[in-house]
C-alpha cells in the first residue's frame, strides 16, 4: 500500500499564543521529510496535528490530507480510524507509549495480530523477528521497567511499525541509542521508505538527518525558516539559524578547560552488577572528586544507568562497595533521569513541582527562577503540566529541579538527549558552570562520544554486552 500525507497552512495555538504558523508540507510515497529545529519550536506539534493527537487545550487550523481524504486539522477524530493501518506514530517518550503491564514480545505481536491481521502464532513469530533485528532477542520477555532507555526506545519503534502503516511519523526515533543501534534504526526506516512507505522524522541529530536524506525542513519559533534537499541544507545552509544549528554539533565544540578537582565525594571499589541474570560489569573501581566531570559511555543496555543507581544507593551492587563522603544528607547525591516525563506528576503544573522541591530543600523560589533563566526556560511554561511542554523543555526544567538540592554528586543520565544542538551546547555549558561553582562531581552518561571528549576529563567505557 502506498499513501501520501499533506499538511496545508497548519496553525496551532494555545489560548491567544500562536505556537505553529503557516506550516505546509507534502509527504509522498518513497519520500522522507525531516524536521529540525530548536526545542519548543513546534516540531512535535506538527506531527501530532497530522496524527490527530493534539492536546485538547490546543486549537488547530489548516487541512490534513491522508491519501485522498482531506479533513480539518482541528478534527481530531477524522484520522483515528487510520491509526496503525495507514499512519503510525512513534512518540518521543517510549515510557508513555509502552504498556507497563505487557512484555516486549506481546506488545509488538499485538500490532501484527490485531492491526495487520496475522494469526496468534505468526504474529508472535514476526514480533520475535522484529525484536531480533533490533538486537533485542534477549529482551522479548521483559516488561518496560526492566529495559534500559535505549532498549525501550527500540521496543516502541518495533510496536509502532508492527501494524504495517505506510506512513510513519517518528519523533526522535534514535534518541538514547548508541551509534551502532542509531544506524540500525535509520537503516530500517530507510528500508521501509524504499519499499513504498513514507517517513516524517523529527530529530535533533544532524547525522540522522544526513543519513535519511530526502527533504529537510528547519523550524524556528513555530515557523519554517529553511527547506530543501538534505545535502544542500546541511552542507550549505542559507539561514543564519540553520548555520548555527549545524555548527553546534558536538563535533565542533571546543574542548572544555577545567581546574584541578577537589576533595573526594564518592568512590566505588570492585563494583559488579547484573540485570535479569546477566552480568553487566565487574571489578569496576572509580573515584569522583568535587568539580570533576567523568564520561560514561557504552552501547545501549550495557549497564550505564545501573552503575548510577548503584553509586546512588538505589540498588545494591552484586559485588564491591560504595563509599560516599560522610556528614552529608543523602539528597546531596542526585540523579538526573534519562526520561524526565517519568519523574514529574502529570497532574500538577511545573510551577507546583518546582515550588514543592524548593520548599523541601528550604530554597527561595527566586533561586529556582535564576536557574531557569540561565537555562532559557520561559516562566510562562511553569503554568503548564508536563504533557503540555516539549521533551526538551521538560528536560531543562528537570535540570533546574535537580540543582535545587545543591548536589555534591550528580549522575546525569543523557541529560540533553531531547535538546537541539544549539540548546544542548548552551545547557551543557550552564551545567558545567554550576557544578564547577558548587564543587559538584558529575558522572555524565552519553552515547555521543564527541560530547564526552569535549566536556569530560576522563571516561569510563562499559560493555559491549549481548542483550
Amino acid at each position: 500500500m502506498t499513501m501520501s500525507l499533506t499538511i496545508q497552512n497548519l496553525e496551532i495555538a494555545a489560548g491567544g499564543v500562536v505556537l505553529v504558523r503557516d506550516v505546509s508540507l507534502t509527504l509522498a510515497p518513497r519520500r522522507t521529510v525531516t524536521i529540525l529545529g530548536e526545542t519548543g519550536s513546534g516540531k512535535t506539534l506538527v506531527a501530532e496535528a497530522a496524527m490527530g493527537t493534539l492536546a485538547p487545550e490546543l486549537s488547530a487550523g489548516g487541512r490534513i490530507g491522508l491519501g485522498g481524504e482531506i479533513s480539518d486539522a482541528s478534527d481530531r477524530a477524522a484520522r483515528r480510524g487510520a491509526w496503525g493501518r495507514r499512519i503510525a506514530m512513534l512518540p518521543q517518550e517510549p515510557w508513555v507509549s509502552l504498556d507497563p503491564t505487557m512484555r516486549s514480545l506481546a506488545q509488538v505481536a499485538e500490532g501484527h495480530r490485531f492491526v495487520r491481521g496475522l494469526g496468534a502464532a505468526p504474529a508472535r513469530r514476526q514480533a520475535r523477528a522484529d525484536l531480533a533485528a533490533l538486537n533485542l532477542a534477549a529482551g522479548d520477555d521483559r516488561y518496560p521497567h526492566q529495559l534500559s532507555g535505549g532498549m525501550a526506545q527500540r521496543v516502541a519503534f518495533a510496536s509502532a511499525r508492527a501494524g504495517g502503516a505506510p506512513i510513519t511519523l517518528a519523533d526522535e526515533p534514535t534518541k538514547g541509542l548508541d551509534v551502532t543501534m542509531r544506524d540500525a534504526v535509520v537503516a530500517l526506516l530507510g528500508k521501509a521508505v524504499e519499499e513504498g512507505g513514507s517517513l516524517l522524522c523529527i530529530t535533533h541529530d544532524i547525522a540522522v538527518a544526513r543519513a535519511l536524506g530526502g527533504e529537510v525542513i528547519v523550524m524556528l519559533k513555530g515557523e519554517i525558516v529553511e527547506r530543501g534537499a538534505a545535502e544542500a541544507v546541511l552542507t550549505a545552509p542559507s539561514h543564519p539559524y540553520t548555520r548555527r544549528l549545524v555548527a553546534a554539533d558536538p563535533e565542533n565544540w571546543p574542548r572544555a578547560g577545567g581546574k584541578a578537582p577537589g576533595e573526594l565525594v564518592l568512590e566505588g571499589a570492585g563494583l559488579a552488577a547484573s540485570r535479569n541474570g546477566q552480568r553487566l560489569f565487574s571489578d569496576l573501581d572509580l573515584a569522583v572528586r568535587a568539580g570533576e566531570w567523568i564520561g560514561v559511555t557504552g552501547p545501549s543496555g550495557c549497564g550505564k544507568t545501573t552503575l548510577g543507581n548503584v553509586l546512588l544507593g538505589l540498588m545494591p551492587p552484586t559485588a564491591g562497595r560504595v563509599r560516599r563522603r560522610e556528614g552529608l544528607a543523602r539528597t546531596r547525591f542526585q540523579k538526573l533521569y534519562q526520561d524526565p516525563v517519568a519523574t514529574f506528576s502529570r497532574h500538577v503544573s511545573l510551577r507546583t513541582a518546582l515550588s514543592e522541591t524548593a520548599a523541601r530543600h528550604h530554597v527561595p523560589f527566586g533561586h529556582v527562577m535564576r536557574f531557569l533563566e540561565r537555562l532559557r526556560v520561559p516562566e510562562a511554561l511553569l503554568d503548564r503540566r508536563p504533557g503540555q511542554v516539549s521533551g526538551g523543555e521538560l528536560q531543562r526544567v528537570a535540570l533546574a529541579r535537580v540543582l535545587i538540592a545543591d548536589p555534591v554528586f550528580l549522575f546525569a543520565d543523557e541529560p540533553t538527549s531531547r535538546l537541539d544542538p544549539i540548546t544542548q551546547q548552551e545547557t551543557m555549558e550552564v551545567l558545567r558552570e554550576v557544578t564547577r561553582e558548587r564543587g559538584c562531581g558529575t558522572l555524565l552518561v552519553t552515547h555521543d562520544g564527541a560530547m564526552a571528549d569535549r566536556i569530560t576529563e576522563r571516561r569510563i567505557v562499559l560493555g559491549p554486552v549481548s542483550k
